[in-house]
C-alpha cells in the first residue's frame, strides 16, 4: 500500500509537475537583478505541440505556447 504522506507538496495541491516548475522558475527569474532578469526573461516564452491520438493514428498537432495572449 502507497503511503499518502509520500506524495509530492505539488501533488497534493492539485498541479501536475511541469505547473510547479514553471511557478518557480518565474520566482526566480524575478529575484534576478539587471541586466541578466531581463535576459532570462526573453529566454522564457516556450512554444509547443500537442497531437491527440485516436485508433492508434495521431491527430494534426496544435501549436501552443505557454505564455499568455497580449
Amino acid at each position: 500500500m502507497a503511503s499518502n504522506a509520500a506524495v509530492p507538496f505539488w501533488r497534493a495541491a492539485g498541479m501536475t509537475y511541469i505547473t510547479y516548475s514553471n511557478i518557480c522558475a518565474n520566482l526566480v527569474r524575478n529575484c534576478l537583478k539587471e541586466p541578466y532578469k531581463t535576459e532570462a526573461l526573453t529566454r522564457e516564452k516556450v512554444h509547443f505541440s500537442i497531437a491527440t491520438w485516436n485508433d492508434g493514428k495521431a491527430e494534426k498537432p496544435v501549436l501552443r505556447s505557454d505564455t499568455p495572449e497580449d
